[in-house]
């Protein structure tokens, strides 16, 4: 299906590795201009060189930490043009509430919350004066079924979900598309890191991770690949209707009974 987003110029933050990066990879693939940003350099520069290499597109790179709204001011100065955002940076911790300090649940929140709210403030503006762009957050689906030990998270994602909705309800106006996606648990670094917390929490033994991974839908977690080829298909015209909604990406287990 030809998704006709090629020459368009799109900003991705959190795009160093995981979901982030396999978006970057995947509009990458379609012809689309780059402009990544994250908090490792290094490790951002050798990415993005790779996907020159293999796509030969335009692809520039900041490193920063969009932990406060000074920094995401000066990501907006440095790329005011843009035609797509995706909000994916974020590691809000992972814990009960007596697991999580406030100093900790604050930084992941600066992050993951604000950080989305101050970039979508910023280039939402930008777009409406465009009459054209799209904004597309990387939420979670904890927002949709929220736990006791991913309080953080479950709190913070029902928040960024309604801040989409909202949003997403009103920008078609301006001619700007607002919508949100909600993976499940992906094969990623984070999920590894969060499943030892959970294991060591209900089975006594961080080790022990992949057990609760097999008790996802389909005996797994779901691909980074499954995840960006939605959120591609969601900034492209073919979904030209689609505004104020999120789209859950999970096998069924934010809707699947408990136990």
């Amino acid at each position: 299906m030809e998704l006709h987003l090629k020459g368009r110029t799109v900003l991705i933050t959190g795009a160093s590795k995981g979901i982030g990066l396999g978006i970057a990879q995947c509009f990458a693939q379609e012809g689309c201009r780059l402009r990544l940003v994250a908090r490792s350099g290094d490790l951002l520069a050798h990415e993005a060189e790779a996907i020159r290499r293999d796509c030969d597109v335009d692809v520039q790179t900041l490193a920063l930490d969009l932990s406060t709204t000074a920094a995401c001011q000066r990501l907006t100065d440095t790329w005011p043009d843009i035609d797509v955002l995706v909000n994916n940076a974020g590691d809000i911790p992972g814990g009960a509430i007596d697991v999580v300090d406030e100093a900790a649940w604050r930084a992941g929140w600066d992050l993951k919350v604000f950080g989305y709210l101050a970039l979508t403030r910023f280039y939402l503006a930008k777009m409406q004066a465009k009459h054209r762009g799209v904004i597309i957050n990387v939420i979670g689906a904890a927002g949709e079924r929220p736990f006791a030990q991913y309080l953080a998270g479950s709190m913070g994602n029902s928040g960024l979900m309604a801040m989409t909705m909202a949003l997403g309800a009103d920008s078609p106006r301006y001619g700007v598309r607002v919508v949100g996606v909600n993976p499940g648990p992906i094969a990623t670094e984070r999920i590894t890191k969060l499943a030892r917390g959970w294991a060591q929490n209900a089975l006594g033994d961080a080790e022990r991770y992949e057990e609760l991974l097999k008790q996802y839908p389909f005996g797994r977690a779901g691909t980074v690949d499954e995840v960006a080829a939605t959120v591609v298909f969601l900034a492209s015209d073919r979904s030209s209707y689609t505004s104020g909604t999120i789209v859950t990406i999970d096998g069924g287990w934010t809707t699947r009974p408990a136990g």
